[in-house]
């Protein structure tokens, strides 16, 4: 169990590297034919994996991260930088800390937000392919992934359409939960 300002564990945390990967999995082909070189993105999404099929938390998830969210600096095009940060966030998911600070939210979401945004510039920046990519999002949430969002503040606000739609999937979740 992890403790902070309130318990996590890890069957909750797998959960949310569940939600996670499963959004970046989803976009990591925008990163591999934009990068087809680069396994990194690639690796953090099966750490990922390897820890929400029962795997214990490793170094293994920490460092596939960091490589992740480095190609997703070194990207070429936005879509493929989101693409690379969800592949590190899925990764990093396995150590959303358990304390009640609204940027943890990211952890949990951020992902999720960066597919709606891939797929909204995919459509040559329609919101309409956002929000159907955000109710995807919506209905994949499990109660325990809304339960455990519930225990965080709302997703902080930010000037970025990222955050934009983290903020729209934050209160969605949280009216159905």
């Amino acid at each position: 169990m992890t403790s902070g300002d309130f318990d996590l564990t890890l069957d909750e945390l797998r959960v949310v590297a569940r939600y996670a990967a499963e959004a970046a999995e989803d976009v990591l082909p925008v990163f591999e034919d934009a990068h087809p070189g680069d396994p990194r993105p690639r690796a953090a999404v099966d750490a990922a994996w390897e820890f929400v099929h029962g795997a214990r938390r490793t170094r293994l998830q920490r460092v596939t991260s960091v490589d992740a969210h480095r190609a997703a600096r070194e990207a070429s095009t936005d879509a493929a930088r989101l693409a690379a940060q969800a592949a590190g966030d899925a990764a990093a998911a396995a150590y959303l800390h358990p304390i009640a600070k609204a940027h943890q939210v990211g952890h949990i979401l951020r992902a999720a937000a960066n597919a709606a945004r891939i797929a909204e510039i995919t459509a040559g920046d329609d919101p309409a392919a956002a929000d159907e990519a955000l109710e995807r999002a919506r209905r994949r949430a499990s109660p325990v992934l809304v339960d455990v969002l519930g225990r965080y503040p709302l997703a902080p606000t930010g000037r970025s359409r990222v955050a934009h739609l983290m903020s729209a999937l934050d209160a969605s979740l949280r009216e159905t939960g």
